[in-house]
């Protein structure tokens, strides 16, 4: 990742929920990043094929009323910062057997948005006063996330 990335992740942490974050937390927010886009993606096929398309739209997306709302909340932040540049190009799109239309592709930066702001904020929830993530704090939030997403 790029040093200016880095700090603009950083600067985004403190934003969005008050965090110091270091190299190797932006390692594992990347992971985690990877992994909540990919299985969106392919529960959006899922939606996609089971409508006999072969092309993944926003709307098959299954993105819950929470994620809209970090979403919406992340493009405020993003006012501050100038980070859909670099989740542009950490976001990553598996191989799937479904192509993305360029809405979806397009869409798919501020996804990871609203998902960095709820990690974020997930944080928070399980330790209020948390100021530097530890490795339990993020397998929780990772735990949380997964149960739901």
């Amino acid at each position: 990742m790029p040093v200016a990335h880095v700090e603009k992740f950083k600067r985004f942490f403190r934003v969005a929920a008050g965090l110091d974050v270091d190299k190797n937390d932006l390692k594992r927010y990347s992971e985690f990043i990877n992994a909540k886009i990919a299985d969106l993606l392919i529960r959006g096929q899922g939606n996609a094929k089971a409508n006999r398309r072969d092309i993944i739209q926003p709307f098959d997306l299954p993105i819950p009323k929470g994620l809209q709302e970090r979403m919406h909340e992340f493009r405020e932040i993003d006012e501050q910062i100038g980070l859909k540049s670099a989740l542009d190009a950490l976001t990553p799109t598996p191989e799937l057997d479904a192509a993305y239309s360029e809405e979806t592709d397009a869409k798919l930066p501020e996804i990871a948005g609203g998902l960095s702001v709820g990690l974020a904020r997930t944080f928070k929830i399980i330790e209020p006063e948390l100021k530097n993530p530890q490795t339990l704090h993020w397998e929780r939030s990772f735990q949380i996330f997964n149960l739901l997403l």
